[in-house]
């Protein structure tokens, strides 16, 4: 009866909104709101603006300098422009390949023209393909979202897996023309603005001089809700310059009646009134039905599904935050049942105990603390923000190489995460560090035990959660040690989640990580998906079988691994390659193998890394093989060799 009711009320409003329906204004553009990395969904907004008015017009867009494209020449051949047009327009006086400093945007003036099939603006430019890029990183990281990758899709040949290095791509990059109505209210030219992060309707249009309706209307806006790094139409009456683009003041707040022609006559303004008057009582109307409606629905709903604050929770659940939190978190009370199911909410008090109140006796490294809770050791680590995401993630995973988190704790502003303890430290403390005297204890069966532990981590993040687990921040001093040296991946910061149905990747432009360890294609065009943890994960095996950090200066590992593994007295340069402090005692086949398993995993081209099962596999051959593997041999050859003369070597 109850879904009935709710049905009925649903009904009810549809009905009222179609039969009070108001038509809007003849506008401009439809805005592509936050649609631009969805490449599976192509829409009107995102194939391009629609041709409603002359067939072609100048036009302009704006770009923001940044390597390799921050010098006039290189942004116009980019983006098919005129060097000297762009600097006539941005009044710049050096030659064209003068270096322009990182600004907000630069003006780019372009002819704008319809389609073959008349159905889109735009201004055409072409791209050649590097290495790992994809329609979405074309359209995001060089085109800065002045084409889509719907568009791109559209509008070339290769399908979304053909792609190529060297394939050329046809590029069409956004524009408009101003309609009749427009150019009656006294618009010649139409700018294709990329929002910046905090700007809104209102700051653009004081930018440019204009009514923050006109911006609304050339956008088919209704509502004033934008997202930054997306391209909005900005109608204009003169050509822009560089003071509207670098100059913002604060926004004031909008007016909430829109100011009207000069040469409106009264019955126009009558037939305004008489829409909104209509417009108000439907929404009226509406918001009694929704409210009724939501009354009913909460009379027998669970109160299982109320929002509560964490200082609600804190009184109605039993202190389980800390009573001094001033954090404004908002979880579903459902969400956080979740959570005490499986974890442990400490009282701050506890956490002070347990580390002697955060002593540097029990200081760790950095904000990470030795704890005991009734005799069992544990670390707690203090971080600032927020957390939710880590902890999100790591109460719903549950391997035994992942390191498990047991419990939290939040206090004035601060979030206290306990996690299991690692008696042995990390990995990068053994083989980088003077922290461990006898090195040697790490030898080459436990090294081997150690990147089979990592790989098996990995490969049930990638294979065996839903959806996928990619943990991004990969390095050995986020492997730790147990007491028996099995190993523990742990700092889930950075983890991000991707879904497979997308394409089982996705592009960020703030790209943050380990030096040495990240992947190129995160790197260059900011692409996070599973590979780049095998990336990473070759680098931790590099380190494993060198005891060399990961970059030293600006030297990066993986560029050295190349050389011992070609010529033909390759054997005699992996040996120069391996850890001193494993002597000789390591079976040199196998250390081989392992280094040919690396290679492939920090290869430039991602496609040509090996997926994370792969490695498992071929790890799981070199562990058995290590397994039977008997030190005292490996020395005993080693002797034998040393005894043939070099002559017949």
């Amino acid at each position: 009866m109850e879904i009935n009711n709710t049905i009925l009320c649903a009904v009810t409003i549809a009905i009222f909104l179609f039969n009070f329906h108001i038509p809007i204004s003849q506008a401009q553009q439809e805005y592509t709101n936050n649609q631009l990395s969805n490449c599976g969904n192509p829409t009107n907004a995102t194939l391009g603006n629609a041709c409603n008015s002359v067939n072609s017009c100048l036009s302009y867009l704006t770009f923001r300098s940044r390597s390799p494209y921050n010098t006039t020449a290189a942004i116009a051949s980019l983006l098919n422009s005129s060097t000297d047009a762009m600097s006539a327009a941005n009044d710049f006086s050096g030659g064209a390949d003068e270096v322009i400093p990182e600004t907000p945007n630069l003006i780019v003036p372009v002819n704008c023209s319809c389609t073959g099939s008349g159905l889109y603006y735009q201004h055409n430019s072409s791209y050649v393909l590097k290495r790992n890029e994809t329609y979405l990183s074309v359209s995001g990281s060089a085109f800065q979202w002045l084409t889509t990758c719907q568009a791109l899709m559209a509008q070339n040949t290769y399908g979304e897996r053909d792609l190529r290095p060297g394939d050329n791509l046809r590029v069409p990059l956004r524009c408009a023309c101003p309609t009749s109505k427009q150019t009656q209210a006294g618009f010649k030219y139409l700018i294709t603005y990329m929002i910046s992060q905090g700007e809104t309707i209102s700051s653009i249009a004081q930018q440019f001089g204009i009514d923050y309706r006109s911006v609304l209307d050339a956008n088919m806006l209704s509502g004033t809700t934008i997202f930054f790094d997306t391209p909005i139409m900005v109608p204009l009456r003169q050509e822009p310059n560089r003071t509207q683009l670098v100059t913002a003041t604060p926004p004031p707040p909008p007016s909430p009646v829109p100011s009207g022609d000069g040469d409106s006559d009264s019955s126009t303004k009558w037939v305004i009134v008489g829409i909104a008057v209509g417009a108000g009582l439907v929404v009226i109307l509406g918001i009694f039905v929704f409210f009724y409606c939501l009354h009913r629905r909460r009379q027998s709903q669970s109160p299982g599904a109320k929002k509560v604050s964490v200082s609600e929770i804190d009184t109605t659940n039993k202190n389980l935050f800390d009573s001094s939190t001033n954090e404004s978190w908002s979880v579903s009370l459902n969400g956080l049942r979740d959570a005490v199911d499986s974890l442990t909410v400490y009282k701050f008090e506890e956490l002070q105990k347990a580390t002697n109140f955060f002593s540097e006796k029990n200081r760790i490294k950095g904000s990470i603390y030795r704890a005991s809770f009734k005799g069992d050791d544990a670390a707690i680590k203090e971080l600032k923000g927020d957390v939710s995401g880590e902890i999100n993630i790591l109460k719903r995973i549950n391997h035994t190489n992942i390191i498990r988190l047991s419990g939290f704790c939040v206090h004035k502003g601060n979030t206290y995460l306990v996690y299991e303890f690692a008696e042995n430290g990390s990995l990068d403390d053994w083989l980088h560090s003077n922290k461990h005297e006898n090195s040697t204890t790490l030898n080459w069966k436990r090294r081997v035990q150690i990147a089979y532990d990592v790989a098996d981590a990995l490969n049930y993040l990638h294979n065996y959660t839903n959806p996928v687990h990619i943990h991004k921040n990969l390095n050995s001093g986020n492997v730790l040690l147990d007491s028996n040296f099995r190993a523990k991946v742990s700092n889930f910061g950075l983890a991000r989640t991707v879904d497979e149905e997308e394409g089982g990747f996705q592009l960020t432009r703030h790209v943050i990580g380990t030096r040495g360890y990240m992947a190129p294609e995160y790197t260059e065009h900011g692409i996070i998906a599973p590979k780049m943890d095998v990336f990473a994960f070759g680098v931790v095996i590099l380190e494993l079988l060198s005891g060399r950090e990961a970059i030293v200066g600006e030297q990066m590992l993986v560029a050295s691994i190349s050389e011992p593994l070609e010529g033909d007295d390759k054997r005699d340069k992996l040996g120069a390659f391996m850890d001193p402090m494993l002597g000789s005692e390591y079976p040199l086949d196998l250390a081989n193998s392992l280094a040919q398993l690396a290679k492939r995993c920090v290869l430039q081209d991602q496609n040509s890394r090996p997926t994370v099962s792969e490695v498992l596999m071929t790890l799981s051959k070199i562990q058995s093989t290590t397994l039977d593997w008997d030190p005292s041999e490996e020395i005993q050859r080693s002797r034998s060799v040393s005894q043939v003369p070099m002559a017949d070597r």
